[in-house]
């Protein structure tokens, strides 16, 4: 791992134009993400729907279970196609699928369209990483990354901003309406994003290349590493509130706490990017599993409000900056040739840990007495991601950049 403090040139009008269609696909990713949670109360106030409680549940699972296989996918095809192609039709497919989500007549076609899109949402993040990737500058990599994974967050809050515009005034299916519009961005991914593959091998051959001897090892932890990075994520997303509210947290308290976790989380990922773009990645992806644990083992006792906000903060930096921390690994670490298809799978198996995360938290909240015990199952997936870091080999110096 080469540690340098010279000042890293600025980016390029080319480097730019792959750092903003980047950010905006992963925009549109983030949108159709939380289109489910901005739409559950209008959904549930609809009779004609018959929509229960559990029913928010269910279609935030299909979404989920749809994400893994869109990861492994997306990965293959732009290792043997290019980037191009797949990132066109994984916008195309979340379009159409969400033009039918509009006009879908019930819940069941409503569930199986949205696993059709979770398909198409699990795509983008394997693609668009190893785009920006590809083009950003040699040592602004993960910073890069990070801006453009941040975009998913200003998605989300879009579509959150946009249910309170036209919610309840409008059908609840407006809002998948409007996320059909994403197939404006086609033309503009066709032209630039360069059209050619960037390695003549095959698919067998890229997988195998994943676990020859000097990468087998790294292929498992990485894996590992991605699956507690999305369990810690999408448990501390579903659950934290809950989890401090039955530790004794007041409800404002609670909200106060989601503020500044997603502004620790958005702003301190970026000053940790650019940390990390000095040489030290591997040590700022150790850091911020073992900074949520830390985080998390504080937050299990109660906290005065400035101690409570700054803790909140952190807590929101290492839980949901590990994630992107992990993608920058894992796309700095394989060459050019293979480096979607490791992150498609990688990706694949954090798909699973995100599915698996909010499960496993309300199993542990449900059979465990204790208050804290919530807490304590949050700093399970930190303290294991944390371990399988320390195992990862040093970063390969011009791994980034071979073909």
């Amino acid at each position: 791992m080469t540690t340098t403090t010279t000042a890293a040139p600025p980016a390029t009008r080319s480097q730019v134009r792959v750092l903003v269609v980047a950010c905006l696909i992963l925009f549109v990713d983030g949108y159709d993400l939380f289109t489910v949670g901005t739409i559950g109360p209008s959904l549930l106030r609809d009779p004609s729907w018959g929509a229960t409680g559990s029913t928010l549940g269910t279609l935030g699972a299909a979404t989920a279970l749809g994400m893994p296989l869109g990861s492994v996918l997306a990965g293959s095809g732009a290792d043997r196609w290019g980037r191009r192609t797949p990132m066109v039709v994984a916008v195309t497919w979340i379009s159409a699928t969400m033009l039918v989500s509009a006009i879908v007549p019930n819940l069941n076609s409503l569930v199986a369209v949205r696993f059709c899109t979770g398909i198409g949402i699990g795509a983008l993040v394997p693609l668009v990483s190893a785009y920006v990737t590809d083009g950003a500058p040699a040592r602004r990599r993960t910073l890069h990354l990070a801006i453009a994974l941040g975009s998913m967050g200003v998605g989300g809050a879009a579509s959150a901003l946009l249910g309170r515009l036209i919610l309840p005034g409008h059908h609840f299916q407006t809002v998948f309406l409007i996320g059909a519009l994403s197939i404006i961005l086609v033309p503009f991914i066709w032209s630039i994003v360069p059209a050619n593959a960037v390695g003549r091998t095959s698919e067998r051959e890229r997988m195998t290349s994943l676990f020859v001897p000097s990468s087998r090892r790294a292929t498992v932890l990485f894996w590992i590493a991605a699956f507690m990075s999305m369990a810690l994520v999408y448990s501390t997303t579903a659950w934290l509130p809950t989890v401090m509210i039955k530790n004794g947290y007041n409800l404002n308290s609670s909200l106060e706490f989601l503020i500044a976790f997603t502004i620790g989380a958005s702003f301190g990922s970026m000053a940790m990017a650019v940390f990390a773009d000095r040489g030290y990645l591997k040590f700022v992806t150790f850091g911020l599993f073992a900074l949520s644990a830390v985080a998390m083992l504080v937050l299990s006792s109660n906290q005065p409000r400035p101690l409570l906000l700054v803790v909140s903060a952190l807590a929101g930096l290492g839980s949901l900056g590990c994630q992107g921390m992990v993608i920058a690994y894992i796309s700095a670490f394989y060459a050019k040739r293979n480096r979607a298809t490791s992150l498609g799978l990688a990706l694949g198996v954090g798909r699973i840990g995100a599915i698996v995360g909010p499960l496993y938290l309300s199993v542990v909240t449900a059979t465990i007495a204790s208050p804290r015990a919530g807490f304590y199952g949050f700093m399970v997936p930190a303290i294991f991601g944390a371990v399988a870091v320390v195992f990862l080999p040093r970063l390969r110096a011009t791994a980034a950049d071979q073909g």
